[in-house]
């Protein structure tokens, strides 16, 4: 079994509002992962910041992350996608506003691991996710 940790909380821990021992207290000794689209989420926001120092905190930031244990998206990670996305469609929901969300699920998937996040309700309607919320973090 494996984690892979939503952006949110990856940014809770960065900004002290959720410690690194919560998010150890959930996954215990299994294995930890962040993916290619946390990252793009961070590289995002950080390009939206003005200079100044608070740009300079969520560069260090990033930096950090990507020094964590990444998952890979493949193949088998985009047909995961494309059977999510079509589910959703067939619901009337739109996957289109949560194409990042559905990535990081269909990783999770994929591999057969829980996803961490602060947002419970971006991924509760995800067929066959395996999700844990901590709606006491905040973004």
């Amino acid at each position: 079994m494996g984690w892979l940790i939503d952006t949110s909380v990856w940014i809770a821990v960065e900004r002290g509002t959720l410690g690194a021992a919560d998010v150890h207290a959930i996954t215990r000794q299994d294995p930890v992962y962040l993916s290619p689209v946390n990252i793009a989420e961070m590289q995002f926001g950080l390009e939206l910041l003005r200079a100044g120092v608070l740009k300079q905190h969520a560069a260090a930031s990033l930096r950090r992350l990507r020094r964590k244990p990444q998952l890979r998206i493949t193949v088998e990670t985009a047909e995961v996608f494309g059977s999510l996305a079509a589910k959703l469609k067939k619901t009337r929901r739109d996957p289109n506003v949560r194409v990042n969300d559905l990535w990081l699920a269909a990783q999770a998937i994929q591999r057969g691991f829980k996803l961490l996040t602060s947002n419970p309700k971006d991924f509760r309607d995800i067929p066959g996710l395996q999700m844990v919320g901590l709606p006491s973090a905040s973004r």
